[in-house]
Formats: C-alpha cells, sequence, structure tokens
C-alpha cells in the first residue's frame, strides 16, 4: 500500500460560529492542500469534516499516519466509533459527520496520532493557519467604535524562549499612546499577555475600551478557557498548573475592572497592529 501522512486542523471564532478547516496530504515529495469553511458550525464539526474531505481525496486504499490535535477526533475513532456503530449512532453529537467518516477510516490502514496543537510541530501550525485563512475568507470584518478607546497589542520573540518584546498602541480621541517593553528570557504567548496588561494600565479603570490581538492565544484564553480555569483554581483538568499561570490572573483581575470589547484582529490590516509590531520588535533585546 502506499503510505502517507496526514494532517488536519479545523475550528470556529467564536464556537459555535463561522468555522474554517485544512487538511494536508503528504506522499514522498508530493503534497496536497485542501481547505473549507461554514458560516455556521462547531470546533468538533470542522475537525470531522477537515478528516472526512481529507480521506476522500484519496482513490485507493492507503496506509496513513494521521495527525490532529483534536482528542474528540482521535479518540472518537480510536475508542468509541464501534459502540456509537452498534447502537445505531443513537444520542451521538455530530453522528452526520461520523456516519461519513467511520466508512472512510475503514478502507484504510491508519496510524492515528494526537499532536500537541501550537506547539512548534511544522505541519500542525500549517495547517492551523490554512483552517483560519479560510475561516476569515467569510468572516465579516469587526466594525470598530471610533468613539471608544483603541487599543493594539503585538509581541515578538527571537525564539520561544528567548529573548522578546511587547508593544501597545492606545488611540483614543485624537490622541495616541506607545508603549513596550522586553524581557531577556521568555516567550511569545508571554509577551503577548504582558502586552494586554501594560496596555490597560494606560486607561484609568472603568474606561470602555476595544483591545485588537492578533493572538489567539490571548484571544480564545480571555474570552473561552479563562472560564473553566478560574473554576479549577487556574489548573488544567489534569490538576497541572495551566501555562502562564501567574500572568493569566494578573490580567482577570485586572480586566475586571474595565468594560473590554475583545477583537481578534488575526488576519487584517490596521495601522495600529503595524505600529506596535514595530514596537514589539524594536524592544526586543540583543542576546
Amino acid at each position: 500500500m502506499n503510505t502517507i501522512t496526514i494532517y488536519t486542523d479545523g475550528g470556529c471564532d467564536p464556537n459555535p460560529g463561522i468555522g474554517g478547516w485544512a487538511a494536508i496530504l503528504k506522499y514522498g515529495e508530493h503534497e496536497k492542500t485542501l481547505t473549507g469553511n461554514e458560516p455556521s458550525s462547531t470546533n468538533n464539526r470542522m475537525e470531522l469534516t477537515a478528516a472526512i474531505a481529507a480521506l476522500r481525496a484519496l482513490t485507493r486504499p492507503c496506509t496513513i499516519n494521521f495527525y490532529t490535535d483534536s482528542e474528540y477526533l482521535r479518540k472518537g475513532i480510536t475508542e468509541y466509533i464501534d459502540k456509537w456503530a452498534a447502537k445505531k449512532w443513537k444520542d451521538v453529537a455530530n453522528a452526520d459527520l461520523w456516519q461519513q467518516l467511520w466508512p472512510l477510516v475503514q478502507k484504510h490502514q491508519i496510524e492515528w496520532h494526537w499532536v500537541k496543537g501550537h506547539a512548534g510541530n511544522e505541519y500542525n501550525e500549517r495547517v492551523d493557519v490554512l483552517a483560519r485563512q479560510a475561516r476569515l475568507e467569510i468572516t465579516p470584518p469587526e466594525e470598530i467604535d471610533p468613539y471608544i478607546p483603541r487599543l493594539y497589542l503585538r509581541a515578538s520573540c527571537k525564539g520561544n524562549p528567548g529573548p522578546g518584546g511587547w508593544g501597545v498602541v492606545l488611540e483614543q480621541d485624537d490622541e495616541t499612546t506607545q508603549a513596550s517593553g522586553s524581557m531577556p528570557q521568555t516567550t511569545n504567548n508571554r509577551m503577548e499577555l504582558m502586552a494586554a496588561i501594560e496596555g490597560l494600565l494606560l486607561l484609568p479603570p472603568g474606561s470602555d475600551v476595544q483591545i485588537f490581538t492578533t493572538s489567539d492565544y490571548v484571544y480564545q484564553g480571555i474570552t473561552q478557557w479563562i472560564h473553566g480555569w478560574r473554576k479549577r483554581n487556574w489548573q488544567k483538568k489534569g490538576e497541572t498548573p495551566i501555562a502562564n499561570a501567574d500572568l493569566w490572573q494578573a490580567l482577570d483581575r485586572l480586566a475586571s475592572a474595565y468594560s473590554i470589547r475583545w477583537i481578534n484582529a488575526k488576519g487584517q490590516t490596521l495601522a495600529g497592529l503595524d505600529e506596535a509590531g514595530t514596537l514589539a520588535v524594536t524592544a526586543v533585546p540583543d542576546r
């Protein structure tokens, strides 16, 4: 059999909301890229859609190394799907997609691999970017309220970890305020969080503010993940501390004093973001 390597990813913003998915199929030196989007979906449905599209693209039985950062997809296929099929898919979420995926899986010899998302795996990062781009193709741009202060955040890091910098630009009325800072040994995520904290401190408590970030880590963290972190006392489900817990707790306390509209500005061209990016790069200390 031919041996194929497949990477897939999918997601929505918000969840549920506008979705995008992507797959990369590798065979020797050959590579095929697939993408798609839906105006209303969920993270899990986009993950399943990506897997279905990838396997449908194969014209003959193959040996496959399949990589995904979705435990929902991997565990569904490797642990639960036989039981779901035996029970005729009763009370199974996304049963329509699982029923499409299951016969496709059975045509091949597949080894399923879970890979941690946003952890530096080249192809996982690529499908993440492709899925996001697919989603943004049908995502209307966020409307900016000209009467509410606008805070733009950016970060930069030479290596991860390595020397890093952050930059913020605050626009309110006809005035612009800039700030930046650095650390000799840090990560890009920590610099993104520092930008959010230091940026908010430029405004008096009680202010309304629109915050623009290109960091999925910050945006998803502050709008979705943080509610679970609080309930679990800033620990993961396995009772280990979440990454950057100190900064997340500081941002959580600070943000409660403001009326914030968080805007995921990934893929947008905004002068404030460009200026903040320049500040962050300039702030990065030499090794």
